[in-house]
């Protein structure tokens, strides 16, 4: 599904030039549980912000499923992020003003789908999410897990190919980020390719498959 080729991503910061990624290559097949680890500053978010087309390399090649999405414009990109990637944050980066409901429905209404089949299939994904009693309460009103998991319920809305989730505990307490792991680990079952950054060891070591960035590059097998 997903083949980077020597991928690399340059800043320039006061006048010197950042290296968050070299030559980066990776290969991440349909159905894959990935977690991604390293410091801080090692390029773990600027890598996850190229896989879901939020930044582009300054340098090599993004295949997603074939297609070279790196010769894309920013239209077309946008399209296939809003249709076959879903992103779920630490910060959950629900809209406050809406409802958990409005949040969840969000993609479905930005890609003009019809007003019937959003209702149902919001309903939907409150039930499998165990939000159903939460739909009319607003982000504030709802708990760190209900707002992940409703976080999650619209990223996934779409039914995307590809998850990426960047720290999705890491503002949870242990019971319920634990609690989050298991939904997430529920899409992967039901055969979502999902990749994890994380800090937390014990959440990375239940990865399929455990990368580790440092300085930019990647390392497969490290925790």
């Amino acid at each position: 599904m997903i083949e980077l080729h020597q991928v690399s991503r340059r800043f320039e910061v006061g006048g010197q030039v950042v290296h968050a990624l070299r030559e980066v290559d990776l290969v991440v097949a349909r159905g894959d549980y990935v977690s991604l680890m390293g410091p801080s500053g090692s390029g773990k978010s600027t890598l996850l912000n190229v896989l879901g087309l939020l930044d582009r390399p300054s340098s090599g090649r993004y295949l997603f499923d074939g297609e070279d999405v790196t010769a894309l414009d920013d239209d077309q990109q946008a399209l296939v992020r809003r249709v076959r990637i879903g992103f779920v944050f630490q910060s959950f980066q629900l809209v406050p003003r809406l409802t958990t409901e409005q949040n969840v429905a969000l993609p479905l209404v930005l890609a003009e789908v019809p007003l019937a089949e959003r209702r149902e299939r919001t309903a939907a994904q409150l039930q499998a999410f165990g939000l159903a009693d939460r739909g009319h309460h607003l982000p504030d009103q709802l708990s760190g897990g209900q707002r992940q998991r409703a976080a999650i319920a619209r990223a996934t809305i779409t039914r995307p190919d590809l998850l990426l989730a960047d720290e999705p505990t890491g503002n949870l307490d242990k019971h319920t980020g634990d609690d989050v792991v298991q939904a997430l680990e529920k899409l992967h079952d039901d055969g979502l390719t999902l990749i994890v950054v994380t800090h937390d060891q014990a959440l990375g070591a239940r990865a399929v498959r455990r990368l580790r960035m440092d300085d930019g590059r990647l390392e497969e097998g490290a925790a």
